[in-house]
């Protein structure tokens, strides 16, 4: 047996004890977990009856050490530090056929429609784990699904290097952007929220300038952003309707807009608004997930490789790290309202 937290149908958080996973399958990897983030598409499963089943084990951020391995597996064995790939693809569907792995309608998604890793251990296929470099410990490497979607997004753009990156909505997502578009060659990187907390955290990380948009009209913000104005690539990581249309108003011409946040509401633009995306020529991207080709794809190894380099600061992002107990405390704290930092689930704390 071994502990897990459970999300019931009734948005409670349980601690349990639960059937530790075999390897029943000759292609999958056990996995001794250590750390397991939660995810913002999490708390809809948690307070919404979001989730594919109940009760459920959530946690595709996660990372650990491999306990064991099938015995077809060859690339992983004993010992190994590994972070999750959570999504595993069909990888037979036209698709997966040309490389759109985050694009596959024929998925499955480990903590989401299988068991994840807010677990002691868990059994994942050979595909959805990563194996991490020396230089990266297991703490960074909870952190390396959450960095690589704000990544896809960039490299969806063609990169950051000497463009002027602005970054709506300086979460959890926004933070790592920022640190990333800084560490892809971002000539300038300015951060936009509501939050004056945030915004000093993200000056801290290196922002040029921080904004905070309820402090001015979108009509200034483009004022302030005019020395700026080309060479743009807006990301939009709140995920809210309203940063999606300030993304509109306050891009300069020919910007690239990487729409990355999820929404959960309503958009709806205006024509004047509709006319700006024409009369500005913005190039409007979507970015789903977090993979490419060769799977998982270059979004991984990007984030093994500035971790290596120190250009990533993951603590100052961290609102709460325990264990099972705490974690389930500080999740059910929420409510159903988004999260102001990262909150870990760590093994290793007792």
């Amino acid at each position: 047996m071994m502990k897990a937290v459970l999300v019931n149908k009734d948005s409670t958080l349980t601690v349990g004890d639960i059937e530790k996973p075999s390897l029943d399958e000759i292609n999958n990897v056990l996995v001794k977990v250590n750390y397991s983030g939660l995810c913002g598409s999490d708390i809809p499963r948690v307070f919404e009856e979001g989730a594919h089943f109940y009760p459920i084990v959530l946690g595709h951020e996660f990372s650990g050490v491999v306990e064991s391995v099938g015995s077809n597996v060859a690339k992983y064995k004993a010992g190994d530090k590994v972070c999750c790939v959570p999504l595993k693809p069909c990888f037979d569907c036209p698709e997966c056929q040309q490389g759109l792995y985050s694009l596959c309608k024929n998925y499955t998604f480990i903590g989401s429609r299988r068991q994840g890793g807010n677990a002691e251990y868990v059994a994942i296929p050979e595909s959805t784990v990563y194996k991490l470099p020396e230089y990266v410990n297991l703490k960074q490497g909870a952190f390396f699904e959450p960095i690589t979607v704000s990544l896809h997004g960039m490299l969806l753009c063609g990169g950051c290097q000497d463009k002027n990156v602005i970054i709506l909505g300086v979460g959890t997502i926004g933070l790592l952007a920022l640190q990333a578009a800084k560490a892809m060659g971002a000539r300038n990187v300015i951060a936009i929220d509501l939050n004056n907390e945030r915004l000093k955290l993200a000056k801290e990380l290196g922002a040029n300038i921080v904004i905070n948009s309820g402090e001015m009209s979108p009509e200034e913000i483009f004022n302030v952003l005019n020395e700026y104005r080309f060479g743009q690539l807006i990301l939009e990581t709140a995920g809210v309707p309203q940063t999606v249309k300030l993304a509109i108003k306050i891009a300069g011409p020919r910007a690239q807009i990487s729409l990355i946040g999820t929404l959960h509401k309503d958009l709806s633009l205006t024509y004047g608004e509709f006319g700006q995306i024409l009369r500005k020529e913005l190039e409007i991207k979507g970015s789903w997930m977090n993979y490419s080709a060769p799977y998982p794809g270059k979004e991984w190894d990007l984030a093994a490789e500035f971790f290596g380099k120190g250009q990533i600061e993951i603590e100052p992002l961290i609102q709460h790290c325990g264990n099972v107990h705490s974690y389930s405390e500080e999740v059910s704290s929420l409510n159903g309202k988004p999260m102001n930092g990262k909150i870990l689930l760590s093994f290793e704390e007792k």
